[in-house]
């Protein structure tokens, strides 16, 4: 337990996206039975929203504004003034993601396009620091930056998904 607990905080984009997979399995197996499409969509891009984007970019919020010296240090930087600006970036996308959770098309579209270009901008940054500074620390070289690109790339595929089985969230 003593380093189950700091493995899923350091590495909590992977932590929320099973947690958020696993709550939409919970909420499938309760519902009726046959599901369609649109219903498995439902479950599996709402509970994205909620803890993908949600949930994961508010612990971002906390942990970049009111921990900056302890996350800077796990990414390979020094700790800067832009932490507590990239921890408020953080708390827009996370309530957005919150909004969106079972808000319409559009609401889920913002969620998904604002985080998304923020991740996929991150994940540049990793790249670059990784070339040119050598910089493999965890926080930078590890699991958040695969997340960086896995979370965008299912955000739109769910999206598009939602999109074309219904414009709107099933209500079931």
């Amino acid at each position: 337990m003593n380093t189950l607990i700091p493995l899923l905080l350091e590495n909590f984009t992977l932590t929320f996206l099973i947690l958020g997979l696993l709550v939409s399995g919970i909420s499938l197996l309760v519902k009726s039975r046959p599901r369609s499409a649109a219903v498995i969509v439902e479950a599996l891009f709402s509970y994205f929203l909620l803890f993908s984007i949600g949930f994961s970019f508010f612990s971002n919020f906390i942990m970049h504004s009111f921990f900056g010296k302890m996350i800077a240090g796990f990414i390979g930087w020094e700790q800067s003034p832009f932490q507590f600006e990239v921890g408020t970036a953080s708390l827009g996308y996370a309530v957005v993601g919150f909004l969106a959770f079972k808000g319409s098309l559009g609401m889920r579209a913002a969620a998904v396009i604002g985080p998304s270009l923020f991740l996929l901008g991150a994940a540049a940054g990793h790249v670059y620091q990784m070339i040119m500074a050598h910089n493999f620390a965890p926080g930078n070289a590890g699991v958040i930056f695969y997340t960086d690109l896995a979370i965008p790339i299912m955000g739109f595929v769910l999206l598009g998904l939602q999109y074309r089985y219904n414009k709107k969230p099933a209500v079931e």
